[in-house]
């Protein structure tokens, strides 16, 4: 009959190549109340090793750039981050590094389905009523968005490189490894983390125009300082915005942790 046929057909067929949905041509297109239905992603984990350790454990970083404006698939961001760990496990050991995937497959691509059986021509309306069915999920990268970032010991630097470099097959486009200057996931170069983190009145270092120390915050850093931020250099004016020394006004954002 032609239903068995139209489910054989089904079965045979298998997903669409990536270069149908590679590039960048539509508005984003996500989950919402007007689209329901939409299949889950493939990647569930964002953080793998030693996601919860501070931020001096790791001082070194290393993170993978896209180098194309293009559309990644969820599928390809789990394999990556399964290549990643499985490379940092075997050289550095499961306690020595935390990987972060940077990117999360929000946007849906979709698929006009056509039959491909005996008698589809009667069944179907070709290039009518084209707009396809929730098929899978991507994410959306710039030039020079980071993909992946890892964060390990001075000694595991290299594998780190290694690592994303093998990730680098599960993409389309092209990739860059970056072995990035600052310490962990922090903002800071090493030299400027080590100095600012002696929590003293000598470990005082200047950053963005402000003095202050460097916190650890969890994975990341704060940055204390006595110095407040105007809001009215953000375009933002009130009317009891005095400058007073040693006083804080509610027309000024404050980061008064010392």
């Amino acid at each position: 009959t032609s239903l068995s046929h139209q489910a054989t057909a089904r079965a045979r067929m298998g997903r669409r190549p990536w270069k149908c949905s590679r590039y960048i041509k539509n508005k984003p297109y996500i989950k919402s109340r007007y689209c329901r239905g939409v299949p889950e992603a493939k990647i569930k984990i964002f953080d793998v090793g030693k996601k919860k350790l501070p931020v001096d454990t790791f001082p070194a970083c290393v993170h993978l750039l896209s180098l194309e404006k293009e559309q990644i698939s969820s599928e390809s961001l789990e394999a990556a981050r399964i290549t990643a760990n499985k490379h940092m496990i075997n050289s550095v050991g499961k306690d020595n590094f935390h990987i972060r995937v940077r990117l999360h497959p929000y946007n849906i691509i979709r698929i006009n389905k056509m039959l491909t059986c005996a008698g589809a021509d009667r069944l179907q309306t070709g290039m009518r009523g084209a707009y396809g069915k929730p098929y899978g999920l991507s994410a959306r990268v710039k030039i020079n968005q980071v993909m992946f970032s890892i964060r390990t010991t001075l000694k595991g630097e290299d594998a780190a490189v290694e690592a994303l470099r093998k990730s680098k097959a599960k993409f389309p486009g092209r990739q860059l490894v970056y072995v990035s200057r600052n310490w962990g996931f922090s903002p800071f170069p090493k030299d400027v983390f080590m100095a600012g983190r002696q929590m003293s009145q000598e470990g005082q270092i200047e950053w963005k125009g402000a003095i202050g120390i460097i916190k650890a915050d969890g994975v990341g850093t704060k940055f204390a300082s006595k110095r407040s931020v105007r809001l009215s250099k953000l375009g933002i004016y009130h009317v009891s915005s005095g400058d007073i020394k040693e006083r804080a006004s509610d027309a000024m954002r404050l980061n008064w942790t010392l």
